[in-house]
């Protein structure tokens, strides 16, 4: 086995490989040349080659989502770690441990007019959770494996992103048959929860008369069977879920929206809750979020392990456990308690789905038919990854079935790196994956397909309707020539030539008739990437 001569290399690649940190996914660059020779030549490490930076970092998210385990990035020096930056405030706000490693210029060469330099040092300032700025030089030995134990361990701790910034000078290709240097490990620490009185939570729960738990972006299996099951019994408690919740049962509302839409204001005040209990990632739904900023709640908890953000302007307390062992401690202490709160929502909902259901016999072809169509088809055991916009929007409307994991970039909600984290979800997941994503996500971020490691079973549902069509959702001025270039940013793309070029399967529907036939055909193909382009009117 090879290694770098650069000190800086050994001591990265010797605390990763303590730390069980696994997966690197590099970008080509001469600067970073030591910590590509230090990784790649050390067969503990799976390593992944992506060219372009900000895919390189979407697809690290989607393997570090997978996985909940920090997972690395590798670049050169100047702009290309401001291509990571997308990526890491995805992971900032959606608590991914993804790990950015930049090779540097050393210090002398910032700001002289050397070509591929830039002001590294703390560039992702307000959206890190610890930034480690090495130096070159023996004399900086000790510091510097003190600031990469802090980074690493804090990116495992506290699951979120972290840089360390690494200067190499040259020669930069020097190999040595055996480490010259030993650095020592500094383990993370287990995570505790916090010691709370749950009985005085308690005390106010079993005294009120309207629970409402709001659940937001959620990994699967997060709790236990029998903590859904006692929630959904009791009937002073309203369990609100979203698609990226990953909870199911039939007692809990999943379709926020669907549900209060249409309410009066006194049919608001009846829904107010006492106590508000929230747990989960960021919320969907913008209706629920006007809801009860304006109907506030007497009480509001948030169980998180890590954060509790004032979401809706009432936090009392945020009780840092995981979610399900707070269930597990507070749910003993909880006693029934006789009432309609539940029952008249779930009323509510009823009749709610009786209508829905009248429309979806009605619709014609349009987005939403092909939405509830590739719903009611899809088969169990899937994993399904939502590009943001319409795509996870229509995702609420509709039910998921249980086997179906669902996940979605929601920490920043943006477009742009929606395929390449599916494409890195997929090489982490044992399960078939499918991405159902808008024309604007899938072409913004086409350099997610430039990718070698893309499994057989993976697929792409592109919906094509020629814009983003969201914006027709949203107020203003729609049949004007400003808003066709602007806003919704009309187009005459296709998605067939992008499929040539990166070995995809592919094929196009326009109308319902194609539609039933080929979405069976898509979600039985397990021997080639596949690509689905349904065209729907604008």
């Amino acid at each position: 086995m090879k290694f770098s001569d650069k000190p800086l290399s050994q001591t990265l690649v010797a605390l990763c490989r303590e730390k069980g940190i696994e997966h690197i996914v590099i970008s080509p660059g001469s600067r970073n040349a030591p910590l590509t020779l230090g990784f790649a030549n050390d067969s503990y490490f799976k390593c992944f080659s992506i060219v372009d930076e900000r895919a390189a970092a979407f697809f690290a998210l989607g393997i570090a989502q997978q996985l909940q385990k920090p997972v690395a990035v590798v670049c050169t020096s100047g702009s290309a770690l401001l291509n990571y930056y997308p990526a890491v405030a995805e992971a900032f706000y959606s608590d991914i441990p993804l790990l950015v490693f930049s090779a540097d210029r050393p210090a002398e060469f910032i700001d002289i007019g050397d070509g591929q330099t830039i002001r590294q040092e703390n560039i992702y300032e307000k959206h890190i959770l610890y930034s480690a700025n090495c130096q070159e030089g023996a004399s900086y030995q000790l510091e510097n494996e003190k600031e990469i134990n802090i980074a690493l361990n804090t990116a495992i701790e506290l699951h979120g992103p972290v840089h360390i910034n690494l200067p190499f000078s040259e020669p930069l290709y020097q190999t040595v048959d055996t480490p010259t240097i030993f650095p020592q490990n500094v383990p993370p620490r287990p995570f505790e929860n916090e010691a709370v009185d749950l009985e005085s939570y308690a005390e106010i729960w079993n005294e009120s008369g309207r629970k409402m738990i709001l659940v937001g972006t959620l990994a699967p299996n997060s709790l236990e069977k029998q903590i859904v099951e006692q929630l959904a019994q009791d009937k002073s408690v309203l369990v609100l879920t979203e698609t990226t919740s990953n909870l199911h049962h039939p007692n809990f509302i999943s379709a926020i929206d669907q549900l209060i839409t249409p309410l009066t204001d006194s049919a608001f005040e009846a829904l107010r809750p006492d106590v508000l209990l929230t747990f989960g990632g960021l919320v969907v739904s913008k209706r629920i979020k006007a809801f009860l900023r304006k109907n506030k709640p007497l009480h509001h908890w948030h169980v998180d392990p890590k954060k509790a953000l004032d979401t809706y302007f009432v936090l009392e307390r945020h009780i840092k456990m995981r979610p399900n062992d707070f269930f597990n401690a507070f749910l003993p202490l909880v006693r029934s308690f006789s009432g309609e709160y539940q029952s008249q929502w779930l009323s509510v909902k009823h009749h709610r789905l009786t209508r829905h259901k009248d429309y979806e016999d009605k619709v014609p072809y349009s987005d939403f038919k092909v939405f509830q169509r590739i719903f009611d088809l899809m088969p169990d055991g899937l994993q399904l990854q939502l590009s943001n916009s319409a795509t996870i929007r229509y995702a609420q409307l509709f039910d998921i079935k249980e086997g179906v994991q669902v996940f979605c970039n929601r920490g920043t909600s943006g477009i742009d790196g929606s395929t390449s984290t599916a494409v890195g979800a997929a090489v982490a997941s044992e399960s078939p994956t499918l991405l159902i994503t808008g024309d604007l996500s899938f072409f913004y971020d086409s350099n997610g397909l430039w990718n070698k490691h893309i499994p057989a079973n993976f697929k792409i549902i592109v919906i094509n309707n020629g814009g983003g069509g969201i914006f027709r959702i949203l107020p203003g001025e729609k049949d004007t020539a400003l808003f066709d270039t602007f806003f919704e940013t009309k187009h005459e793309l296709s998605g067939i030539h992008l499929a040539k070029m990166f070995g995809f399967d592919y094929c196009s529907v326009h109308n319902e008739e194609e539609l039933e036939e080929l979405l069976p055909f898509l979600f039985q193909k397990e021997d080639r990437p596949a690509i689905l382009e349904i065209f729907t009117p604008d």
